[in-house]
This record gives C-alpha cells, sequence and structure tokens, in this order.
C-alpha cells in the first residue's frame, strides 16, 4: 500500500485531534452506551450544557454523533462503530504494554 498523500495525512490527524479531547471521548461512550439530550449528559458527566453543546457540534460535524428531536428535546446518539473499535483497539495496546512492564518488575 503507499503511503498517504499530505491530504489523506491531514485528515487523519484531525480525525485524531478530535479524539485526543477526553470529554469528546467521554459523551461518544455515554452515547455508545445509550441515546441521551443534553440533560442526561450533564448529569452522567458533570459538564456544563455549554460545553456538551460544544463537543457534540464537533462530533456531529465529524459524523460521530446524530440527533433526532423528540418533541422539544434533541435525542443524540453515537453512529459510528469506528470509536468503539478504535478505543478498544488501544485500550487493549496500553494493557499489554502495561503487562510487560509489570512483568519486567517482577523479573527484576
Amino acid at each position: 500500500m503507499a503511503p498517504p498523500s499530505p491530504q489523506l495525512l491531514g485528515e487523519l490527524s484531525q480525525f485524531f485531534r478530535l479524539l485526543s479531547e477526553p470529554a469528546r471521548l467521554q459523551l461518544l461512550c455515554q452515547l455508545k452506551h445509550s441515546s441521551m439530550d443534553v440533560a442526561a449528559l450533564i448529569e452522567a458527566t458533570g459538564f456544563s450544557q455549554s460545553h456538551i453543546s460544544r463537543q457534540l457540534g464537533q462530533l456531529q460535524r465529524a459524523g460521530l454523533v446524530s440527533c433526532k428531536r423528540d418533541g422539544v428535546r434533541l435525542i443524540y446518539s453515537a453512529d459510528d462503530d469506528l470509536v468503539h473499535d478504535l478505543c478498544d483497539l488501544v485500550q487493549n495496546r496500553l494493557r499489554q504494554r502495561l503487562e510487560h512492564q509489570l512483568l519486567a518488575i517482577q523479573a527484576a
């Protein structure tokens, strides 16, 4: 496979930058578990309404979150399994690295 183009590298960088914000990851995890409105997200995360709205807007523009209207409420849900799969992959890698470090310490 050919190396990615500069344009693709820029897009990849923007995607990972989007996911590098812990608040966005927390919101994605909450929404992956169940669809929620902003009030429920405030209660679940402790974030302010404006902070949640700003983060949801960025996630929505990236196509990772969608919303539907339920009366006067907007209900948000995580649409993309990619984020969940990436988080699982990174968690497994971190776990392996920590287990390796623990074995090295125990062997010393």
